[in-house]
């Protein structure tokens, strides 16, 4: 039946791609999931942002070695410790046809400030003033170390005042204006969306006319297209498919080490997941390295703490749990559940994810732990996460900022329960204590014994099954040129050609 659909499904995508290709200097790209919104400021996940960075700008963005660099703004200095001010670019237009100006920039970071889910990146910054139409000065009630990286984060965006308040809800579903290298054109929901090169850009035009990027869920489906043409571009090739194409005429594959974290998450106010021994004994009930050698064949390393080994303040020394089903069952019964209980995990529709559920209902059951698996939509799977509806959910996050603040504030952090991040609703005073000295603290080494000290004591509170950090391959059709991937995995393309 599987291989039956599957063959189904991408018949249906090899005609959708084949009438897409007739466009000229048209490049086709496929992800995994569907947008949710393509509003910056609506949502911080993977597949919106993969959208919306060839859509909209920041201040400032990092470079392929993940130094900070001019973007929208041409050059920053810190006016005292507290005060940052930005000179911004000139003669920059959005796509509605208005003029960039330092107006924008100062809706755009109140907006985000008001955001529900992405509020905690500027949070720190107290006041935005206009000084003139090119220059900004944001002030901090305290120094805030992270401020240059979280400014060149997808959600810190700059959108058109006027173009948001004219669409109202229809922002980020049927309308989206930026100052990027590529304009909105359609979004056909679980299926693709549809941009086109923006003539009117300040820098470097995109070099294709075009851009789609498809919705293609299967991994194997994705791998099918890549073979036949159908995209030029497939993000995250799973292990079976990377294997399968290496060495195939016209295809490359293109492998990189992710700033990303994968994590089975616990909901610590529902009984028996609010028991830290509960918690541990699942840690050390699964088999994570079972998971690296067969699910993931080389493509992942199992993590001991939340943050990757790439993100700055990674702490080496944190010895995290293992394998260890007697361990397990022995902190169960110290919990009072000798005799077993049940449980749910919540997956979306990712197979590597779905493999993983599998696997970890066997571990568990053999040591007492009887667990249902549910598969929801992600749109779903976010809302429902967010809401604390779940027992444990299998979830990735990306240290995008590159920086240890990022990777911790918002799973961890008190204040970011539901959807800004911590969906495990996860709360330590001591923790609190430390992610917020962390931001302040300017002192490299001093901040750095913080974050050591943080994770530490995370690991030791086990709101999380500790599981992988991962490496990504993407495969390309070898006349795609210009390519690289963004560690954090939203690969910007206005230089990506092709050349047939």
């Amino acid at each position: 039946m599987r291989k039956s659909l599957l063959v189904v499904v991408a018949v249906f995508a090899l005609v959708f791609s084949m009438v897409s290709l007739a466009a000229a200097q048209t490049l086709i790209v496929a992800q995994g999931a569907d947008p949710v919104t393509l509003d910056p400021q609506g949502q911080n996940d993977q597949p919106s942002a993969r959208v919306r960075v060839q859509i909209y700008e920041t201040l400032v963005e990092f470079d392929k070695d993940l130094n900070i660099v001019p973007a929208l703004a041409e050059s920053w200095e810190f006016i005292t410790p507290n005060e940052l001010e930005f000179k911004l670019r000139q003669g920059v237009k959005f796509h509605n046809g208005d003029a960039f100006t330092a107006e924008d920039v100062k809706y755009s970071i109140e907006r985000v400030k008001d955001s529900a889910t992405v509020a905690f990146l500027l949070e720190a910054i107290s006041e935005v003033e206009v000084v003139d139409d090119y220059t900004v000065r944001i002030r901090m009630a305290n120094p805030y170390a992270p401020i240059l990286n979280h400014l060149a984060h997808p959600s810190t965006a700059i959108v058109n005042r006027r173009s948001v308040e004219e669409a109202g809800d229809d922002f980020g579903a049927s309308v989206a204006i930026g100052t990027g290298p590529f304009v909105f054109k359609e979004w056909v929901s679980g299926s693709h969306v549809t941009l086109v090169r923006n003539e009117n850009y300040w820098g470097e035009p995109a070099k294709v006319e075009e851009l789609i990027i498809r919705s293609i869920p299967e991994g194997t489906v994705r791998a099918i297209e890549l073979e036949t043409g159908g995209v030029d571009i497939a993000y995250n090739l799973e292990p079976m498919d990377e294997l399968r194409l290496t060495g195939q005429p016209g295809i490359v594959l293109d492998k990189y080490e992710e700033l990303s974290t994968s994590y089975v998450g616990f909901n610590v106010l529902k009984p028996p997941l609010d028991n830290k021994l509960v918690r541990q004994a699942i840690n050390y009930a699964l088999d994570v390295d079972a998971v690296v050698d067969y699910i993931y064949t080389g493509l992942a390393a199992k993590s001991n703490t939340p943050l990757p080994p790439g993100a700055w303040g990674f702490n080496p020394n944190v010895e995290g749990y293992y394998y260890d089903p007697d361990k397990a069952r022995e902190l169960l019964a110290e919990a009072g559940y000798a005799d077993g209980l049940k449980l749910s995990i919540w997956t979306n529709d990712n197979p590597l994810r779905m493999q993983i559920a599998e696997m970890f209902q066997a571990n568990l059951a053999d040591v007492g732990v009887e667990v249902e698996i549910q598969i929801l939509p992600w749109a779903t799977y976010l809302e429902d996460t967010a809401l604390g509806k779940h027992d444990m959910f299998i979830l990735g996050w990306g240290t995008v900022t590159a920086d240890a603040d990022y990777g911790l504030y918002a799973l961890f952090h008190s204040s970011m329960h539901g959807d800004p991040g911590n969906r495990t609703f996860y709360t330590n005073p001591r923790v609190d204590e430390l992610l917020d000295a962390g931001r302040r603290e300017t002192d490299p080494e001093k901040r750095m014994a913080i974050y050591w000290e943080a994770q530490e004591t995370i690991v030791e509170d086990a709101p999380w099954v500790f599981l992988i950090n991962t490496s990504a391959v993407n495969g390309l059709r070898d006349y795609v040129e210009g390519f690289w991937p963004h560690p954090a995995g939203h690969h910007v393309l206005g230089g990506v050609s092709v050349n047939k």
